[in-house]
């Protein structure tokens, strides 16, 4: 055995006896949940996760790691800042759009896969994932290490995503609150749009050369401009058969609306220089939304990711802007 492997092996051994000891000290804790010995609160509820299991969580955790965009996206709308995150997508970091509030976050996976050994040396008390993350491969490694939440299937409305995550971080009333006040706000501006009711909006993600369709579906690209009223181009209509659909420089017009939101995995400065490479392949300059100047460059970490309310509320504010002025 290589001395790498040993080294992880010792890790999530020790995470693991480290969880099976709190386990046994809440279990002979008092009946309020407190451990008696050392004082500390010790107390957790049982939850049913997306995949049916059931899952005894803390009733005020202290240190997430989340594996996911949405999961991350989610706990930071609740104003819970994990120990441990996922990097965005195409990203060594978290998504771009994030940063800021998830500065103290360790990057511990990537949508690919999850770091076992940086993960369990955060001594976390609750993991959260969803099946958008190549994490769910090892739910009882995880396990090992920290109770452990699989949040949504693959594909699943964010909203209900958002609600299980702020359930699992027992939360849920303030996330009925965010969630209310998303769709306020939404509301309020499908009353703004004027003559833009009913638009044919396009999204894609420019990168190597050519465009890719996102946001098809009930993610929070989608939902949010089909809560809106407007339409999307044929070929971006129904779900998606992936996170991104590739679009071939023949068919640049599939592309084409009366408004095309345009930009790439970073953010908007990325976005502006894809923009520009754009601008020099034939045929871009033919598109109605380029000839009407409609095209708008977007934060394109926050319109491609599988997010949730943070991700959502960008969503909404780069379409009220540009619809409503």
């Amino acid at each position: 055995m290589s001395s790498a492997r040993a080294s992880r092996r010792a890790v999530l051994t020790s995470a693991a006896a480290v969880v099976t000891g709190a386990l046994l000290l809440t279990a002979c804790g008092s009946d309020d949940g407190s451990d008696s010995a050392a004082g500390k609160e010790t107390s957790t509820r049982q939850i049913t996760d997306a995949q049916g299991r059931k899952v005894e969580v803390p009733t005020a955790p202290k240190k997430v790691v989340t594996l996911s965009e949405p999961t991350l996206d989610a706990a930071l709308a609740l104003g819970v800042e994990p120990v441990g995150a996922t990097s965005g997508r195409g990203q060594t970091g978290v998504s771009t759009y994030l940063a800021d509030k998830a500065s103290k976050a360790e990057v511990v996976a990537t949508v690919a896969e999850a770091d076992m050994e940086k993960l369990a040396a955060l001594q976390p008390d609750l993991i959260l994932l969803d099946e958008t993350t190549g994490a769910k491969r090892e739910l009882s490694k995880l396990q090992a290490i920290a109770p452990t939440v699989v949040t949504a299937k693959l594909n699943e409305d964010w909203k209900k995503a958002f609600t299980a995550t702020a359930d699992a971080l027992n939360q849920k009333s303030e996330g009925e609150k965010v969630l209310s006040d998303y769709e306020a706000d939404v509301a309020a501006t499908k009353e703004k749009l004027g003559d833009n009711a009913g638009a044919v909006v396009s999204v894609i993600r420019w990168q190597d050369g050519a465009p890719s369709v996102v946001g098809k579906g009930v993610g929070h690209v989608g939902s949010t401009l089909s809560a809106l009223g407007v339409s999307r181009p044929k070929d971006q209509q129904g779900a998606s058969a992936g996170h991104s659909e590739p679009v071939s420089l023949e068919k640049l017009t599939t592309i084409d609306g009366d408004w095309l939101f345009f930009g790439t995995l970073g953010d908007e400065a990325d976005g502006e220089k894809a923009y520009a490479e754009a601008k020099k392949v034939p045929n871009f300059s033919k598109l109605e939304a380029e000839k009407e100047g409609h095209v708008v460059v977007i934060q394109g970490s926050a319109w491609n990711s599988a997010g949730g309310p943070l991700a959502a509320r960008i969503v909404l504010d780069d379409v009220t802007k540009a619809l409503t002025s």
